[in-house]
């Protein structure tokens, strides 16, 4: 009965539902993206292949930047302002990240004209970069308006439909035979898409006017506000990516193409620890105010994670031949290695993103600041003694460094904040 009467509830229900959704969205990326490297990898070889994601490691450690004004800051200001000024809110917004992002789009496209990147990096990167411009100006904002609703749907509907229609168009330019610097543009081309139909969205929702003022004072505040967790992202991802951008210095893109492949198929799998994470979160972290209830709570979140991540780990690394075949091919058989060691990295990762949730929950923003810059600056020291002697396995030991001081603040964090 009192799940009955839970269930009854019009917020939980919405709740639920946009968790659903949440999570058809993740797995359909997940299976999208594994399907796209594998013709990718494929098709390209080692060589280009590790050209083509260490263009995409550029990208990502640079659309951080572009994060300004996060959701943290956005969804509670449109959720405590009026109605009548939502138009203002989102126009400030939109605003203040589209500034940022064509300022970044601009350094971007200079540094590949003035020859920072291998040229045919550049020319991939030169498509891809152009997501910046619609990703979070346009399908962030609006995004934060959904979220704001509990209502995420018309957003992750919209990217399921998009990343299936670009993984059949990256099949008809493999048979096309087009060149590898096209194929940045499909990206550019799904966040535009995305974005305008987000656009288009909103626009019907009220009254077939867009409605978006800029208010000075607003903007100011948007530009400040959440700087620090900002600069934590920022690190986060440099974090995570770091073991492509020293291997890169250091080995063929050959080499790197195949240890990118066996990170490609990670990092989905531990895509799937965060997903854990945020599906929990509400109704065992965010939502508990006993500290004893929370602590209990903690600990059998991390022993769930644990056992999860150790039984998908030890899986993987039985099948890594299989899996890195079937996806990627013969000419991959150097990953197999990487992919079967790299797979473990999982269980730092999801004990690190259960405890990430008691610093998002008491808004720690300097723990998260000092806890990505431990990790970067550890990973950075083990890179540069581990990479040289051990090559590719060197970056999973920097990775493993990283995490587990990560692990290792948030472990600190609990303990201080959860203690009797």
């Amino acid at each position: 009965m009192l799940i009955a009467r839970r269930f009854a509830n019009p917020d939980v229900t919405k709740a639920v539902a946009n968790i659903v959704w949440l999570g058809l969205e993740r797995l359909t990326q997940i299976a999208v993206a594994i399907a796209i490297s594998g013709v990718l990898a494929r098709y390209f070889g080692p060589d280009v292949f590790g050209k083509w994601q260490y263009a995409n490691t550029l990208l990502l450690v640079l659309s951080p930047v572009t994060w300004v004004c996060g959701a943290e800051i956005l969804v509670p200001t449109i959720v405590h302002r009026p109605p009548a000024q939502l138009g203002t809110v989102l126009g400030s917004a939109f605003a203040l990240r589209f500034s940022v992002s064509v300022l970044a789009l601009v350094v971007t496209w200079a540094g590949i004209a003035l020859g920072a990147t291998d040229p045919l990096v550049g020319a991939m990167l030169a498509g891809l970069a152009v997501t910046m411009l619609f990703r979070e100006p346009f399908v962030g904002v609006i995004n934060s308006w959904l979220q704001s609703l509990t209502y995420s749907k018309p957003q992750l509907l919209t990217s399921m439909s998009t990343a299936i229609a670009k993984a059949v168009l990256v099949w008809l330019l493999v048979r096309a035979a087009a060149t590898p610097a096209r194929f940045g543009w499909l990206w550019a081309l799904e966040s535009a898409v995305i974005g305008g139909v987000l656009v288009l969205y909103y626009v019907k929702r009220h009254g077939g006017k867009l409605g978006w003022q800029v208010n000075r004072t607003l903007f100011r505040h948007f530009a400040s506000a959440g700087t620090v967790f900002w600069l934590g992202l920022i690190c986060m991802y440099l974090f995570l990516k770091l073991d492509r951008l020293m291997l890169e210095r250091t080995i063929s893109f050959a080499d790197l193409g195949r240890y990118s492949a066996a990170q490609q198929l990670n990092e989905n799998w531990i895509t799937l620890a965060l997903m854990l994470a945020q599906t929990i979160a509400p109704a065992f972290v965010y939502r508990v105010h006993e500290v004893a209830q929370l602590r209990r709570n903690l600990w059998r979140l991390f022993a769930m994670t644990f056992a999860i991540m150790v039984s998908g780990a030890f899986v993987l690394d039985l099948l890594g031949g299989i899996i890195v075949h079937r996806v990627f091919g013969p000419a991959y058989d150097g990953a197999i290695g990487i992919f079967r060691w790299a797979v473990w990295l999982s269980v730092p990762a999801g004990i690190e993103a259960i405890g990430n949730l008691v610093v998002l929950k008491y808004q720690a923003k300097f723990v998260l600041l000092s806890k990505w810059l431990f990790a970067l600056a550890m990973a950075f020291v083990v890179n540069l003694l581990a990479i040289p002697r051990l090559g590719s396995y060197g970056a999973l030991v920097g990775l493993a460094a990283g995490y587990l001081a990560a692990a290792s603040v948030n472990v600190y964090y609990i303990r201080f904040r959860l203690r009797s």
